[in-house]
Protein backbone atom coordinates (compact mmCIF):
# COMPACT_ATOMS: atom_id res chain seq x y z
CA UNK A 1 0.00 0.00 0.00
CA UNK A 2 2.92 2.54 0.94
CA UNK A 3 4.04 1.42 -3.20
CA UNK A 4 0.56 2.99 -3.99
CA UNK A 5 0.68 5.87 -2.04
CA UNK A 6 3.89 6.59 -2.99
CA UNK A 7 3.03 6.56 -6.90
CA UNK A 8 -0.59 8.50 -6.35
CA UNK A 9 2.22 10.96 -5.33
CA UNK A 10 4.21 10.93 -7.86
CA UNK A 11 1.48 11.24 -10.60
CA UNK A 12 -0.03 14.40 -8.68
CA UNK A 13 3.66 16.11 -9.58
CA UNK A 14 3.51 15.02 -12.96
CA UNK A 15 6.57 12.81 -12.23
CA UNK A 16 6.01 9.08 -11.67
CA UNK A 17 8.45 8.02 -8.67
CA UNK A 18 8.64 4.27 -10.76
CA UNK A 19 6.84 2.22 -13.18
CA UNK A 20 3.97 0.77 -12.53
CA UNK A 21 3.93 -2.34 -11.15
CA UNK A 22 1.76 -3.93 -14.17
CA UNK A 23 -0.12 -2.35 -16.72
CA UNK A 24 -3.45 -3.09 -15.66
CA UNK A 25 -3.61 -1.46 -12.68
CA UNK A 26 -4.38 2.31 -12.59
CA UNK A 27 -3.50 4.69 -10.18
CA UNK A 28 -6.17 7.69 -10.33
CA UNK A 29 -6.03 10.70 -7.32
CA UNK A 30 -8.57 13.95 -6.62
CA UNK A 31 -7.09 17.18 -4.98
CA UNK A 32 -9.66 19.22 -3.64
CA UNK A 33 -9.31 22.58 -1.92
CA UNK A 34 -11.35 25.45 -1.15
CA UNK A 35 -11.74 28.35 0.93
CA UNK A 36 -14.92 28.96 2.39
CA UNK A 37 -16.47 32.30 4.11
CA UNK A 38 -19.17 32.41 6.72
CA UNK A 39 -21.53 34.82 7.96
CA UNK A 40 -23.72 32.63 10.34
CA UNK A 41 -26.61 34.95 11.66
CA UNK A 42 -25.65 36.60 14.74
CA UNK A 43 -26.28 35.56 18.53
CA UNK A 44 -23.96 35.44 21.30
CA UNK A 45 -21.21 33.68 19.35
CA UNK A 46 -18.91 34.95 16.22
CA UNK A 47 -20.56 34.91 13.29
CA UNK A 48 -17.89 35.82 10.75
CA UNK A 49 -14.62 33.43 9.72
CA UNK A 50 -12.98 31.96 7.06
CA UNK A 51 -11.13 28.48 6.76
CA UNK A 52 -9.62 26.29 4.25
CA UNK A 53 -10.73 22.88 3.63
CA UNK A 54 -8.95 19.89 1.30
CA UNK A 55 -8.40 16.92 0.86
CA UNK A 56 -6.21 13.99 -1.23
CA UNK A 57 -7.65 11.15 -2.52
CA UNK A 58 -5.21 8.64 -3.96
CA UNK A 59 -6.73 5.26 -5.72
CA UNK A 60 -6.02 1.99 -7.12
CA UNK A 61 -7.43 -0.11 -8.90
CA UNK A 62 -7.92 -3.22 -11.49
CA UNK A 63 -10.41 -4.78 -13.99
CA UNK A 64 -10.74 -8.02 -14.85
CA UNK A 65 -13.57 -10.12 -16.68
CA UNK A 66 -14.51 -11.99 -13.71
CA UNK A 67 -13.98 -9.18 -11.14
CA UNK A 68 -12.42 -5.96 -10.24
CA UNK A 69 -10.74 -4.21 -7.22
CA UNK A 70 -10.36 -0.86 -6.51
CA UNK A 71 -8.19 0.95 -3.09
CA UNK A 72 -8.44 4.27 -2.10
CA UNK A 73 -7.01 6.10 0.63
CA UNK A 74 -8.08 9.97 1.75
CA UNK A 75 -6.16 12.70 3.84
CA UNK A 76 -8.47 15.31 5.20
CA UNK A 77 -6.84 18.81 5.54
CA UNK A 78 -8.85 21.41 7.74
CA UNK A 79 -6.98 24.66 8.64
CA UNK A 80 -8.05 28.09 10.49
CA UNK A 81 -11.08 26.81 11.74
CA UNK A 82 -13.37 29.02 13.90
CA UNK A 83 -12.73 28.74 17.82
CA UNK A 84 -15.74 31.24 18.78
CA UNK A 85 -18.47 30.55 16.43
CA UNK A 86 -20.41 28.13 18.74
CA UNK A 87 -23.23 30.10 20.50
CA UNK A 88 -25.16 28.96 23.77
CA UNK A 89 -27.71 27.41 23.83
CA UNK A 90 -30.29 26.64 20.91
CA UNK A 91 -27.59 28.57 19.46
CA UNK A 92 -25.37 26.08 18.91
CA UNK A 93 -22.96 25.96 16.04
CA UNK A 94 -22.90 28.56 13.59
CA UNK A 95 -22.10 26.98 9.83
CA UNK A 96 -20.14 23.76 9.14
CA UNK A 97 -16.75 25.99 10.36
CA UNK A 98 -18.18 25.42 13.58
CA UNK A 99 -19.33 21.62 13.27
CA UNK A 100 -15.16 20.84 11.59
CA UNK A 101 -14.16 22.13 15.16
CA UNK A 102 -16.84 20.46 17.29
CA UNK A 103 -15.72 17.27 15.84
CA UNK A 104 -12.34 17.59 16.24
CA UNK A 105 -11.93 17.92 19.47
CA UNK A 106 -11.78 21.88 19.71
CA UNK A 107 -9.08 21.40 17.49
CA UNK A 108 -8.28 24.55 14.90
CA UNK A 109 -6.00 22.47 12.53
CA UNK A 110 -6.86 19.15 12.21
CA UNK A 111 -5.67 15.76 9.34
CA UNK A 112 -5.98 12.53 9.13
CA UNK A 113 -5.75 9.23 6.51
CA UNK A 114 -7.57 6.67 6.37
CA UNK A 115 -9.09 3.73 3.91
CA UNK A 116 -12.13 6.01 2.08
CA UNK A 117 -12.62 2.53 -0.02
CA UNK A 118 -11.55 -0.72 -0.35
CA UNK A 119 -13.46 -3.62 -1.98
CA UNK A 120 -13.50 -6.09 -4.75
CA UNK A 121 -16.42 -6.50 -7.17
CA UNK A 122 -17.61 -10.24 -8.30
CA UNK A 123 -19.21 -10.06 -11.95
CA UNK A 124 -21.34 -12.51 -13.69
CA UNK A 125 -23.11 -12.09 -16.77
CA UNK A 126 -26.04 -9.18 -15.92
CA UNK A 127 -24.95 -9.92 -11.97
CA UNK A 128 -22.35 -8.42 -9.76
CA UNK A 129 -21.62 -8.35 -5.88
CA UNK A 130 -19.18 -5.42 -4.29
CA UNK A 131 -18.16 -6.47 -0.93
CA UNK A 132 -16.20 -4.40 1.35
CA UNK A 133 -15.98 -0.24 1.71
CA UNK A 134 -17.71 1.66 -1.04
CA UNK A 135 -19.74 5.05 -1.57
CA UNK A 136 -22.92 4.69 -2.67
CA UNK A 137 -25.53 7.02 -3.78
CA UNK A 138 -29.29 6.35 -4.05
CA UNK A 139 -31.33 7.15 -7.38
CA UNK A 140 -27.15 6.43 -8.99
CA UNK A 141 -28.03 3.15 -9.76
CA UNK A 142 -28.05 4.36 -13.50
CA UNK A 143 -27.69 7.18 -15.78
CA UNK A 144 -30.74 8.25 -17.98
CA UNK A 145 -29.59 8.28 -22.01
CA UNK A 146 -31.39 10.93 -22.47
CA UNK A 147 -28.98 14.08 -21.39
CA UNK A 148 -31.03 16.42 -19.72
CA UNK A 149 -32.95 13.30 -18.02
CA UNK A 150 -29.29 12.43 -16.48
CA UNK A 151 -28.35 15.72 -15.45
CA UNK A 152 -31.77 15.97 -13.43
CA UNK A 153 -31.11 12.83 -11.64
CA UNK A 154 -27.58 13.54 -11.35
CA UNK A 155 -28.66 16.80 -9.36
CA UNK A 156 -32.03 16.80 -8.09
CA UNK A 157 -32.66 12.93 -7.25
CA UNK A 158 -29.47 11.51 -6.44
CA UNK A 159 -28.20 11.61 -2.94
CA UNK A 160 -31.64 12.41 -1.42
CA UNK A 161 -32.00 10.01 1.17
CA UNK A 162 -28.61 8.08 1.14
CA UNK A 163 -24.99 9.68 0.05
CA UNK A 164 -21.48 10.55 0.47
CA UNK A 165 -21.84 13.88 2.08
CA UNK A 166 -18.67 14.44 -0.70
CA UNK A 167 -19.64 18.36 0.01
CA UNK A 168 -17.92 17.80 3.35
CA UNK A 169 -13.78 17.84 3.26
CA UNK A 170 -14.66 14.23 4.95
CA UNK A 171 -17.81 12.94 3.84
CA UNK A 172 -18.84 9.06 4.29
CA UNK A 173 -18.70 5.44 3.21
CA UNK A 174 -20.63 2.28 3.54
CA UNK A 175 -19.14 -1.18 4.97
CA UNK A 176 -21.34 -4.25 3.60
CA UNK A 177 -22.44 -5.76 0.15
CA UNK A 178 -23.90 -4.02 -2.76
CA UNK A 179 -26.11 -6.41 -5.50
CA UNK A 180 -26.66 -4.68 -9.00
CA UNK A 181 -28.41 -6.58 -11.73
CA UNK A 182 -28.48 -4.63 -14.88
CA UNK A 183 -29.93 -6.39 -17.97
CA UNK A 184 -31.61 -4.41 -20.69
CA UNK A 185 -33.44 -1.12 -19.52
CA UNK A 186 -34.34 -2.58 -16.19
CA UNK A 187 -31.73 -2.31 -12.93
CA UNK A 188 -32.14 -4.07 -9.54
CA UNK A 189 -30.17 -3.37 -6.77
CA UNK A 190 -29.84 -4.32 -3.08
CA UNK A 191 -28.03 -2.78 0.19
CA UNK A 192 -27.10 -3.71 3.14
CA UNK A 193 -24.20 -1.47 5.07
CA UNK A 194 -23.29 0.30 7.97
CA UNK A 195 -22.19 3.72 7.47
CA UNK A 196 -18.45 5.03 8.50
CA UNK A 197 -17.67 7.83 10.72
CA UNK A 198 -16.61 11.09 9.13
CA UNK A 199 -18.54 13.91 7.34
CA UNK A 200 -17.07 16.88 9.66
CA UNK A 201 -14.46 14.77 12.23
CA UNK A 202 -11.32 13.57 10.01
CA UNK A 203 -10.96 10.61 11.05
CA UNK A 204 -12.61 8.02 9.29
CA UNK A 205 -11.31 4.66 10.39
CA UNK A 206 -14.57 2.79 11.64
CA UNK A 207 -17.99 2.75 11.39
CA UNK A 208 -21.27 3.31 13.14
CA UNK A 209 -22.97 0.66 14.71
CA UNK A 210 -25.75 1.25 12.34
CA UNK A 211 -27.90 -1.17 9.31
CA UNK A 212 -28.28 0.56 6.49
CA UNK A 213 -30.72 -2.14 3.53
CA UNK A 214 -31.88 -0.58 0.54
CA UNK A 215 -33.42 -1.87 -2.38
CA UNK A 216 -34.56 -0.29 -5.26
CA UNK A 217 -36.10 -1.41 -9.44
CA UNK A 218 -34.91 1.13 -11.98
CA UNK A 219 -36.56 1.38 -15.31
CA UNK A 220 -36.01 3.25 -18.36
CA UNK A 221 -38.93 3.73 -21.13
CA UNK A 222 -38.82 6.21 -24.08
CA UNK A 223 -37.46 9.37 -22.95
CA UNK A 224 -38.48 8.57 -19.44
CA UNK A 225 -37.60 6.69 -16.29
CA UNK A 226 -39.31 5.60 -13.13
CA UNK A 227 -37.85 4.30 -9.90
CA UNK A 228 -39.76 2.63 -6.59
CA UNK A 229 -37.12 1.91 -3.76
CA UNK A 230 -37.79 0.61 0.33
CA UNK A 231 -34.96 1.62 2.93
CA UNK A 232 -34.88 0.26 6.58
CA UNK A 233 -32.78 2.13 9.15
CA UNK A 234 -31.79 0.64 12.51
CA UNK A 235 -29.81 3.10 15.09
CA UNK A 236 -28.80 1.23 18.10
CA UNK A 237 -27.37 3.66 19.94
CA UNK A 238 -27.89 5.26 22.84
CA UNK A 239 -27.99 8.90 22.34
CA UNK A 240 -29.78 12.20 22.64
CA UNK A 241 -32.23 11.99 19.93
CA UNK A 242 -32.87 15.34 18.30
CA UNK A 243 -37.28 16.18 17.85
CA UNK A 244 -39.22 18.21 19.42
CA UNK A 245 -40.38 17.12 22.65
CA UNK A 246 -39.14 18.56 26.12
CA UNK A 247 -35.59 17.49 26.61
CA UNK A 248 -36.33 15.40 29.67
CA UNK A 249 -38.48 13.59 27.92
CA UNK A 250 -35.75 12.78 24.90
CA UNK A 251 -33.43 12.29 27.63
CA UNK A 252 -35.22 9.17 29.06
CA UNK A 253 -36.22 7.47 25.65
CA UNK A 254 -33.24 5.57 24.62
CA UNK A 255 -35.06 3.42 22.51
CA UNK A 256 -34.02 2.10 19.12
CA UNK A 257 -34.86 3.80 15.47
CA UNK A 258 -36.68 1.22 13.45
CA UNK A 259 -37.80 3.20 10.10
CA UNK A 260 -39.01 1.93 6.75
CA UNK A 261 -38.89 4.54 4.00
CA UNK A 262 -40.72 3.45 0.86
CA UNK A 263 -41.41 5.90 -2.76
CA UNK A 264 -40.10 6.59 -6.07
CA UNK A 265 -39.77 9.25 -8.71
CA UNK A 266 -40.80 9.70 -12.08
CA UNK A 267 -38.93 11.73 -15.21
CA UNK A 268 -40.19 12.43 -18.33
CA UNK A 269 -39.05 14.86 -20.92
CA UNK A 270 -41.14 15.89 -23.44
CA UNK A 271 -39.15 17.82 -26.38
CA UNK A 272 -37.54 21.06 -23.94
CA UNK A 273 -39.72 20.51 -21.07
CA UNK A 274 -38.80 17.82 -18.45
CA UNK A 275 -40.87 16.78 -15.54
CA UNK A 276 -39.32 15.61 -12.10
CA UNK A 277 -42.38 13.67 -9.04
CA UNK A 278 -40.54 12.17 -6.19
CA UNK A 279 -42.25 11.12 -3.30
CA UNK A 280 -41.30 8.70 -0.05
CA UNK A 281 -43.52 7.74 3.00
CA UNK A 282 -41.83 6.70 6.11
CA UNK A 283 -43.63 4.53 9.17
CA UNK A 284 -41.58 2.58 12.36
CA UNK A 285 -40.65 3.78 15.56
CA UNK A 286 -38.70 6.73 16.65
CA UNK A 287 -37.79 5.24 20.21
CA UNK A 288 -40.70 5.23 22.20
CA UNK A 289 -42.87 6.85 19.57
CA UNK A 290 -44.61 5.64 16.68
CA UNK A 291 -43.46 7.42 13.40
CA UNK A 292 -45.54 8.26 10.46
CA UNK A 293 -44.31 11.02 8.05
CA UNK A 294 -43.98 11.85 3.93
CA UNK A 295 -42.20 14.44 1.78
CA UNK A 296 -42.40 15.15 -2.00
CA UNK A 297 -41.25 17.11 -4.83
CA UNK A 298 -42.42 17.73 -8.16
CA UNK A 299 -40.47 20.23 -10.62
CA UNK A 300 -40.12 21.27 -14.09
CA UNK A 301 -37.60 22.26 -16.44
CA UNK A 302 -37.79 24.16 -20.12
CA UNK A 303 -34.76 24.74 -22.55
CA UNK A 304 -36.34 27.70 -24.37
CA UNK A 305 -34.92 28.51 -28.08
CA UNK A 306 -33.42 31.71 -27.56
CA UNK A 307 -30.58 32.96 -26.95
CA UNK A 308 -28.56 29.82 -28.26
CA UNK A 309 -25.25 31.22 -27.23
CA UNK A 310 -26.51 30.99 -23.83
CA UNK A 311 -28.44 27.55 -23.67
CA UNK A 312 -31.06 28.75 -20.89
CA UNK A 313 -32.20 26.30 -18.93
CA UNK A 314 -35.62 27.64 -16.49
CA UNK A 315 -36.51 25.53 -13.59
CA UNK A 316 -39.39 26.01 -10.73
CA UNK A 317 -40.61 23.51 -8.19
CA UNK A 318 -41.96 23.06 -5.02
CA UNK A 319 -40.69 20.52 -2.09
CA UNK A 320 -42.09 19.62 1.40
CA UNK A 321 -41.36 17.38 4.11
CA UNK A 322 -43.85 16.81 6.87
CA UNK A 323 -43.10 18.02 10.35
CA UNK A 324 -44.42 17.10 13.93
CA UNK A 325 -47.60 19.56 14.95
CA UNK A 326 -47.72 18.17 18.31
CA UNK A 327 -44.80 17.08 20.98
CA UNK A 328 -47.03 15.55 23.66
CA UNK A 329 -48.85 13.11 21.93
CA UNK A 330 -47.70 9.31 20.66
CA UNK A 331 -46.58 10.04 17.52
CA UNK A 332 -43.55 11.48 15.34
CA UNK A 333 -44.47 13.41 12.24
CA UNK A 334 -40.72 14.48 11.02
CA UNK A 335 -39.97 13.37 8.01
CA UNK A 336 -36.25 11.75 9.03
CA UNK A 337 -34.03 12.28 5.75
CA UNK A 338 -31.88 9.33 6.76
CA UNK A 339 -28.18 9.85 5.68
CA UNK A 340 -28.45 11.84 2.73
CA UNK A 341 -26.03 14.54 1.06
CA UNK A 342 -27.82 17.91 1.51
CA UNK A 343 -25.73 20.13 -0.42
CA UNK A 344 -27.54 19.51 -3.90
CA UNK A 345 -30.86 20.69 -2.34
CA UNK A 346 -29.43 23.52 0.26
CA UNK A 347 -26.52 25.28 -0.97
CA UNK A 348 -26.18 27.05 1.49
CA UNK A 349 -26.81 24.44 4.09
CA UNK A 350 -28.41 26.38 7.04
CA UNK A 351 -31.66 23.93 6.25
CA UNK A 352 -32.35 20.32 5.31
CA UNK A 353 -35.75 18.08 3.99
CA UNK A 354 -36.95 18.25 7.25
CA UNK A 355 -40.00 19.90 8.56
CA UNK A 356 -39.45 21.57 5.36
CA UNK A 357 -41.53 24.03 2.66
CA UNK A 358 -39.20 24.73 -0.01
CA UNK A 359 -40.86 26.80 -2.87
CA UNK A 360 -37.72 27.16 -5.41
CA UNK A 361 -36.93 28.67 -9.22
CA UNK A 362 -33.34 28.23 -11.09
CA UNK A 363 -31.64 29.51 -14.02
CA UNK A 364 -28.80 27.55 -15.63
CA UNK A 365 -26.50 29.05 -18.33
CA UNK A 366 -23.85 27.60 -20.64
CA UNK A 367 -22.23 30.64 -22.01
CA UNK A 368 -19.47 27.72 -23.15
CA UNK A 369 -18.65 24.06 -23.03
CA UNK A 370 -16.31 24.82 -20.01
CA UNK A 371 -18.73 27.25 -17.97
CA UNK A 372 -22.08 26.83 -16.38
CA UNK A 373 -23.68 29.81 -14.40
CA UNK A 374 -26.57 28.48 -12.21
CA UNK A 375 -28.74 30.73 -9.82
CA UNK A 376 -31.29 29.61 -7.78
CA UNK A 377 -34.06 31.63 -4.93
CA UNK A 378 -36.12 30.02 -2.65
CA UNK A 379 -38.69 30.93 -0.07
CA UNK A 380 -38.25 28.30 2.72
CA UNK A 381 -40.81 27.95 5.55
CA UNK A 382 -41.07 25.08 8.23
CA UNK A 383 -43.92 22.58 7.46
CA UNK A 384 -44.98 22.58 11.28
CA UNK A 385 -44.71 25.61 13.85
CA UNK A 386 -44.29 23.27 16.54
CA UNK A 387 -41.37 21.64 15.43
CA UNK A 388 -37.59 22.07 14.86
CA UNK A 389 -35.55 23.89 12.26
CA UNK A 390 -33.40 21.08 11.54
CA UNK A 391 -30.20 20.89 9.77
CA UNK A 392 -27.37 17.87 8.97
CA UNK A 393 -27.03 15.22 7.24
CA UNK A 394 -27.28 12.23 9.57
CA UNK A 395 -25.20 10.23 12.01
CA UNK A 396 -21.20 10.96 11.53
CA UNK A 397 -19.69 9.94 14.82
CA UNK A 398 -20.63 7.38 17.41
CA UNK A 399 -21.90 9.97 20.36
CA UNK A 400 -23.97 12.30 18.42
CA UNK A 401 -27.39 11.83 16.90
CA UNK A 402 -26.03 13.48 13.37
CA UNK A 403 -28.70 16.21 13.34
CA UNK A 404 -28.99 19.46 15.00
CA UNK A 405 -32.57 21.25 15.97
CA UNK A 406 -34.09 24.29 16.22
CA UNK A 407 -36.96 25.80 18.09
CA UNK A 408 -39.60 26.93 15.69
CA UNK A 409 -40.85 29.55 18.34
CA UNK A 410 -44.37 29.32 16.93
CA UNK A 411 -43.28 30.41 13.50
CA UNK A 412 -43.20 29.14 10.41
CA UNK A 413 -41.36 31.44 8.43
CA UNK A 414 -37.73 30.42 7.90
CA UNK A 415 -35.66 32.60 5.26
CA UNK A 416 -35.62 33.60 1.75
CA UNK A 417 -32.13 32.47 -0.20
CA UNK A 418 -31.00 33.64 -3.32
CA UNK A 419 -27.10 32.19 -4.88
CA UNK A 420 -24.81 31.88 -7.77
CA UNK A 421 -22.76 29.34 -8.72
CA UNK A 422 -20.20 29.62 -11.52
CA UNK A 423 -17.94 26.55 -12.75
CA UNK A 424 -15.29 26.74 -15.31
CA UNK A 425 -13.98 23.48 -16.25
CA UNK A 426 -9.89 24.51 -17.20
CA UNK A 427 -9.81 21.09 -18.80
CA UNK A 428 -10.41 17.36 -17.86
CA UNK A 429 -7.73 17.67 -15.08
CA UNK A 430 -8.99 20.82 -13.16
CA UNK A 431 -12.31 22.39 -12.32
CA UNK A 432 -12.59 26.15 -10.80
CA UNK A 433 -15.66 26.85 -8.78
CA UNK A 434 -17.32 29.96 -6.81
CA UNK A 435 -20.24 30.44 -4.98
CA UNK A 436 -22.10 32.90 -3.41
CA UNK A 437 -25.66 32.66 -1.50
CA UNK A 438 -27.09 35.41 0.87
CA UNK A 439 -30.28 34.08 3.62
CA UNK A 440 -32.64 36.72 4.40
CA UNK A 441 -33.65 35.27 8.04
CA UNK A 442 -37.16 35.62 8.71
CA UNK A 443 -39.25 34.99 11.98
CA UNK A 444 -37.59 31.37 12.92
CA UNK A 445 -33.87 32.76 13.18
CA UNK A 446 -34.64 36.25 14.15
CA UNK A 447 -36.51 34.73 17.56
CA UNK A 448 -32.96 33.15 17.77
CA UNK A 449 -30.19 35.51 16.66
CA UNK A 450 -31.16 38.61 17.77
CA UNK A 451 -28.66 40.55 16.49
CA UNK A 452 -28.58 39.76 13.00
CA UNK A 453 -31.16 37.41 11.41
CA UNK A 454 -29.48 37.33 7.94
CA UNK A 455 -26.77 35.08 7.05
CA UNK A 456 -23.89 34.88 3.81
CA UNK A 457 -21.69 32.14 2.50
CA UNK A 458 -19.24 31.60 -0.12
CA UNK A 459 -16.34 30.29 -1.15
CA UNK A 460 -13.85 29.28 -4.43
CA UNK A 461 -13.07 26.18 -4.90
CA UNK A 462 -10.24 24.53 -7.12
CA UNK A 463 -10.57 20.30 -7.85
CA UNK A 464 -7.85 18.23 -9.58
CA UNK A 465 -8.51 14.57 -10.84
CA UNK A 466 -5.54 12.89 -12.19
Amino acid sequence: MFRVIVAGLGVALGAPLFAQPSPEVAFSGTIRTRFESWQWFEGDADPSYRFLGSFVRLAASQQRDCYDWHVEFMAPILLGLPENAIGPGVQGQGGMGASYFAASGGARNAANLFPKQAFVRLKGGAHSLRLGRFEFSDGGEVAPPHAALAAVKRDRVNQRLVGPFGFTHVGRAFDGGHYLYQKGSTNVTALSVMPTRGVFQTNGWGNLKISLTYGSVTRQVRNGEWRAFGIFYYDPRDVLKVDNRPLPVRAADRESLRLGTFGGHWLQAAGPIDILLWGAAQTGRWGRLDHRAAAFNGEAGYQPPVLPRLKPWIRAGYAHATGDRDPNDSRQGTFFQVMPTPRPFARFPFFNMMNHDDVFAMLILRPHAQVTVSAEAHSLRLASRRDLWYLGGGAFQPNTFGYVGRPAGGSRSLATLWDLNLEYRVNREITLTAFGAVARGRSVPEAIYRRDKNAFYGYLEMLYRF
